[in-house]
């Protein structure tokens, strides 16, 4: 499966797994941990000629990807990173790479199914694992 079949559809966050503490490895703060853990984004992927944008809309905050896969792009990050970023398509699975300014790397994969988004997030050896369902 690719991704065209998911395009424009809408998912939202139903569980989380150790997101706290992969929030804590980043350096986050103990107020915006507890804002970012206490929302259920819902994200969906859209696509224009040769450029996807990745939305994650929830009352703490909205965020837009715009990539084009394979170009390096500036990116500020939900809790307020700024980080160089390149995302390449896997079939299904967005495979994000950010580059920290303290030269830490962070991994996101987002892995599209027509029932789910899997969001696997890792820096060192924390991972933190988000589900969201497809919205009726």
């Amino acid at each position: 499966m690719g991704l065209t079949e998911i395009l424009g559809k809408k998912y939202k966050l139903e569980s989380s797994d150790n997101f706290d503490e992969y929030m804590k490895a980043l350096g986050v703060g103990l107020v915006t941990r507890k804002m970012g853990g206490a929302v259920s984004p819902v994200v969906d992927l859209q696509k224009e000629g040769d450029e996807y944008t990745f939305n994650s809309n929830s009352t703490f905050k909205n965020i837009v990807l715009k990539f084009k896969p394979g170009v390096e792009f500036d990116q500020d990050t939900p809790d307020g990173r700024k980080v160089s970023a390149v995302i390449t398509v896997d079939g299904n699975t967005l495979h994000e790479v950010q580059k920290n300014a303290d030269g830490t790397t962070t991994t996101i994969d987002r892995t599209f199914t027509p029932e789910e988004c899997k969001m696997v997030m890792s820096i060192g050896d924390i991972t933190a694992t988000r589900i969201y369902k497809i919205q009726a």
